[in-house]
C-alpha cells in the first residue's frame, strides 16, 4: 500500500485543482519515481485526492475515481456530485465523472478505474458503453476486478445495434451557424448521442474568465447518460470550486433541433449555482 505524505498530497491537489482533475503523463511518471510504485498503486493512492473534489450535500458519502488512459499517459480525477433540492437521479457519480473527465480531456483508451468503494449498478453499466469495457481493470479496496465479473450478462450498445461507443471520440459534421465560441462547437461535434441523436453540450465561463466544458453522454440502458450541464458542473467541482461559490459570468447549452431534450434537466441542477446568469440557450 503506498502511502503519500501531507506535502506531497498538498502539491498534487494544487496541480488537480489548475487542471481541472488532470495529472498528465509527465506528473504521473514523476510520482510514480518518487513514491516507488507502479501505475495501479498510484491510482489507488490518489483516491483520498479525488475525493477531496466531492460534494456531496445529501449523503455526506464522499467518493473519488481515478482512470488511466494508455494512450496518453494521463490519469484524471473525479468525484461524485450531488445537487441540493434536487431528484437524486440527477447526480453525478464518481465513476462517471472521472470517466467524463478523461473524456472531455481527450483520453483515448481507458485501461483501468480505481474507486474507493464498490461502484453500484448505476456506474457499472456507465462503464460498459466504454470502448474498453472488455478488457477495463477496476481496482477496488478488496481486490482488482474485470467489469465482466461485475456485470454479468450485460446490456450494452450492440444489444441496441449502436456499433460506437464512449471513448471513440468520433466527430459529427455538423455545421453549427451559431454566436457561441469555437470550443463549444468542438464540444458539440463530440457529444455522444447514439440513441437520440441529440448533440449537445455546455459551457460555462467564471468572471475570471476560466472556462468549463460538457458534453451529453447517452448509455444504451439510458438511465446512466449523463446529461451535458451535470458534466460541466462535475467539471467545475474538478477545479476545487463549491457550485454555490462559483462566480459565473456565463452559460450556454446547445441542443438539435427536433431532439432536444436537455433544457429542463439543465435549469434543475443549475438552481445549486448562487446568483449564476441566465441559461443562453440555442439549438440549430
Amino acid at each position: 500500500m503506498v502511502i503519500i505524505d501531507s506535502k506531497i498530497e498538498e502539491y498534487i491537489y494544487d496541480v488537480a485543482k489548475q487542471t481541472h482533475g488532470v495529472l498528465k503523463a509527465n506528473v504521473v511518471s514523476e510520482l510514480i519515481s518518487q513514491l516507488n510504485c507502479d501505475k495501479e498503486q498510484l491510482q489507488q493512492a490518489l483516491l483520498p485526492i479525488a475525493a477531496k473534489f466531492a460534494q456531496a450535500p445529501i449523503s455526506s458519502f464522499y467518493v473519488g475515481a481515478v482512470v488511466f488512459d494508455k494512450i496518453t499517459g494521463c490519469m484524471y480525477l473525479g468525484a461524485n456530485l450531488e445537487f441540493k433540492r434536487q431528484a437524486l437521479s440527477l447526480v453525478v457519480h464518481a465513476e462517471q465523472a472521472a470517466i467524463n473527465n478523461a473524456w472531455i480531456n481527450g483520453a483515448q483508451e481507458i485501461t483501468s478505474i480505481a474507486i474507493n468503494a464498490a461502484p453500484c449498478g448505476f456506474c457499472r453499466q456507465f462503464m460498459n458503453e466504454l470502448s474498453s469495457a472488455g478488457t477495463l481493470s477496476i481496482l477496488l479496496p478488496n481486490g482488482r476486478f474485470t467489469l465482466t465479473e461485475l456485470l454479468p450478462c450485460d446490456f450494452g450498445p450492440s444489444d441496441l445495434g449502436n456499433g460506437a461507443s464512449l471513448m471513440s471520440n468520433e466527430a459529427a459534421d455538423v455545421d453549427v451557424n451559431l454566436p457561441i465560441s469555437d470550443a463549444l462547437k468542438q464540444h458539440l461535434r463530440h457529444a455522444y448521442v447514439p440513441y437520440t441523436s441529440n448533440l449537445s453540450a455546455a459551457e460555462l465561463v467564471l468572471k475570471d474568465g476560466r472556462a468549463f466544458y460538457g458534453r451529453y453522454a447517452e448509455n444504451a440502458a439510458y438511465s446512466p447518460s449523463l446529461s451535458p450541464m451535470s458534466s460541466v458542473l462535475s467539471q467545475l467541482a474538478l477545479s476545487g470550486i463549491e457550485l454555490e461559490d462559483a462566480s459565473v459570468e456565463r452559460i450556454t447549452l446547445v441542443e438539435k433541433a427536433g431532439f432536444e431534450n436537455q433544457k429542463s434537466v439543465a435549469q434543475a441542477v443549475l438552481t445549486n449555482l448562487q446568483g449564476a446568469a441566465p441559461l443562453e440557450y440555442h439549438v440549430f
